[in-house]
């Protein structure tokens, strides 16, 4: 029998009436009916384009509707729909040997969850049952996921709610703090983080993790001798180092994971996102072939239903043979600085702009009330009625991306050309003017 298709209102009231909406007052929720997508831009079902300024949630990395991976999903669909985690299939076989071949150092041994959060939650148990320590190190700028574990990582506001988490994660500093426009000095940072470890007992800690280049607090991305130091100080008091590579991994930031930026290999790494481009759900933690080997002999207390899903896992080899075949990784570095020069133009042209960072097409733009002294022009944690007017003209122009607290966030997908990168910074550049009214004389 052929019905017929939902409205776009009928869509959104009956989204909201039998479905909750993330990290939101429901009542306040105003989505964007969504019917299709390719490339960089998806439509409503009334046929309005937009944009996609931020892959969604910075995770359709390879594009919208690529026919490649929609294909292989749907003959593993045809094949072996699934097959519970105590199975070996080809495609966990397969996927557990390309990940091997583009991880840095020795990662070649991967534990497959249904998503970010769960890789997180996983890194801190296998870093607790390898070193048979409690405490875990994380920072305030961070979001490591919104299940028990990760959000106990997560520093930022969403936290709070979800308090009182569980015990023995603490606080390490920020190398980036809240409303400066650099960085701190880095031995300055490192030294406080060893103050920490010393107060809390080295022999107490079992990893620090941290996103390599921290995501939604902010597009931070650590300066050169951070990540080295990490690892020294990791190296030193036999701690554990665990990459949060979710949202920063496969080519957002131009190489395979951000991390390779420094040549540091971490002990564990987590991945999501663009495993699949998040065409189907699956995420992943990589270890040193010296934690798996642990597991030989003691159990690895730890399980998934959808562990290592055959669609997941063929959605994944599909989806790394497209970074492959077309190059994204290269085009994520050229486009990067294409896209820092439109940050250039902006910050000369717009007294609002602060500041902006990017690294490959990971990239942000704050904005403020004034340059010097520098002033968020939102508070932490909050919005102001320029912010709202700047993402009112966003979404007016179909351009789809972050506005929270005082910055617009710039993601695009890797594909993403050089014309509708133009076309995103011109409705950025626009609404910029709202900003601009905002600005202390």
């Amino acid at each position: 029998m052929n019905e017929k298709p939902l409205s776009e209102q009928e869509i959104v009231a009956l989204s909201k009436k039998h479905s909750l909406f993330e990290w939101s007052a429901q009542s306040a929720i105003d989505p964007i009916p969504m019917a299709s997508a390719k490339g960089s831009c998806f439509f409503t079902p009334g046929g309005k384009r937009w944009l996609d300024f931020n892959s969604q949630l910075m995770s359709v990395n390879i594009g919208h509707g690529d026919k490649r991976v929609i294909d292989a999903i749907k003959k593993q669909a045809e094949t072996l729909a699934y097959a519970n985690p105590f199975m070996a299939h080809e495609g966990r076989a397969k996927l557990g040997k390309k990940l091997a071949e583009i991880t840095p150092g020795d990662i070649d041994a991967f534990f497959f969850t249904n998503g970010g959060s769960e890789a997180n939650e996983n890194a801190m148990k296998i870093a607790r049952m390898f070193t048979g320590r409690q405490k875990i190190l994380a920072r305030y700028r961070s979001y490591h996921g919104g299940t028990a574990g990760s959000m106990a990582l997560t520093g930022d506001p969403r936290r709070w709610a979800a308090e009182p988490t569980i015990p023995g994660v603490v606080r390490i500093p920020d190398f980036h703090r809240w409303g400066k426009k650099d960085p701190e000095p880095v031995a300055e940072v490192l030294k406080q983080t060893e103050d920490v470890i010393m107060y809390e007992g080295a022999k107490n800690i079992a990893a620090i993790v941290v996103e390599t280049v921290v995501g939604t607090n902010g597009i931070l991305i650590p300066p050169d001798g951070y990540m080295q130091g990490l690892r020294s100080i990791c190296d030193k008091n036999g701690i554990l180092l665990v990459a949060d590579e979710v949202m920063a991994g496969f080519g957002r930031t131009g190489k395979w994971f951000a991390i390779d930026h420094w040549n540091v290999v971490p002990d564990l790494i987590c991945m999501a996102k663009g495993l699949t481009s998040s065409y189907v759900p699956l995420g992943a933690v990589g270890m040193r072939r010296h934690i798996a080997d642990h597991f030989d002999k003691n159990v690895f207390f730890g399980g998934l239903t959808y562990n290592s899903h055959p669609m997941g896992c063929a959605a994944a080899l599909a989806t790394i043979a497209v970074y492959e075949e077309d190059k994204l990784l290269e085009r994520s570095q050229k486009m990067g600085e294409v896209m820092k020069k439109h940050m250039q133009a902006l910050y000369e042209k717009h007294p609002s702009v602060g500041t902006t960072r990017n690294l490959g097409l990971f990239g942000i733009v704050e904005l403020v009330r004034s340059r010097n002294p520098y002033e968020p022009i939102s508070p932490y944690n909050g919005t102001s009625e320029e912010t709202q007017a700047v993402h009112k003209v966003l979404k007016e122009r179909g351009l789809y991306t972050f506005v929270r607290w005082n910055a617009i966030s710039t993601n695009p997908p890797l594909c993403i050309t050089e014309d509708e990168l133009a076309e995103g910074f011109g409705i950025i550049d626009e609404a910029l003017k709202k900003a601009d009214a905002g600005v202390k004389k």
